[in-house]
């Protein structure tokens, strides 16, 4: 019956998302460049509220969950799972006072509107997955950007979506380069939970009637320790979180 619903509902969200980030194309650049920085933020920050709103057409439900009293003013590396694309706009709009910057694929900085105009202007780290010297000199980039305005990251060190929910290992490599540029940076896992149902069935058509969930979950101070635990403690946090979710 899901399934049904999303041949009717999707095209209706897809024609909504379009034109959301066709309106907001000329809206970023506008700000960018007449207004910098802050007012640029903001209109990214109102495209993803209405991205996000957008999911309800499907009958699909957000809850954002974040208990912690995280710091406003020091750098935090948000290290999330990864089950679709649609994790995105959430974490931008909920965790917006923490200005967090993205590290994607190069390949999203061309050819979509409003998207790539944030990933080429909003302070991303776009990395070429097939150059990794390119890729770490970008993402030492967004370290340095981090450590002088007080920026955040969202990094998914998976490294790829996890089709079926299942979290993967997580690999250290960009937080390590993170926290050599910006060691004072804390680390924050945030625990994502069933968006990748929504793309169950591919792009089309997508799932409906579905309770997604993210839970920002308790903060990790890496100063002293070895990453490698660092990272696990925050992989084992998250699919603790997961699980608690499901029993």
């Amino acid at each position: 019956m899901r399934r049904f619903f999303g041949y009717i509902l999707s095209p209706i969200h897809y024609l909504l998302f379009g034109l959301l980030l066709a309106i907001f194309h000329p809206i970023q650049w506008i700000c960018f460049n007449a207004f910098g920085y802050k007012a640029h933020k903001w209109s990214v920050d109102t495209l993803n509220f209405f991205l996000v709103s957008s999911y309800y057409v499907l009958g699909n439900t957000v809850k954002f969950t974040n208990k912690q009293n995280l710091p406003i003013g020091r750098p935090i590396i948000f290290i999330a799972n990864h089950q679709s694309l649609y994790d995105i706009p959430a974490m931008i709009w909920f965790l917006r006072k923490y200005h967090a910057k993205f590290i994607s694929k190069i390949e999203l900085a061309k050819g979509i509107p409003s998207i790539s105009y944030n990933l080429r202007h909003g302070g991303a780290a776009n990395i070429d997955r097939k150059d990794p010297r390119q890729s770490i000199v970008e993402i030492a980039k967004l370290g340095t950007r981090m450590k002088e305005n007080k920026w955040s990251a969202m990094i998914f060190p998976e490294g790829t979506r996890a089709k079926d929910g299942t979290v993967k290992t997580f690999h250290v490599g960009g937080i390590a380069t993170l926290l050599k540029k910006c060691p004072e940076a804390l680390i924050v896992p945030i625990a994502i939970n069933n968006s990748w149902k929504m793309v169950r069935y591919g792009t089309y058509p997508l799932n409906t009637f579905i309770s997604m969930s993210w839970e920002v979950l308790k903060p990790i101070e890496p100063e002293k320790r070895p990453l490698e635990d660092v990272v696990l403690e925050a992989e084992e946090k998250i699919r603790a979180s997961i699980f608690k979710s499901k029993s």
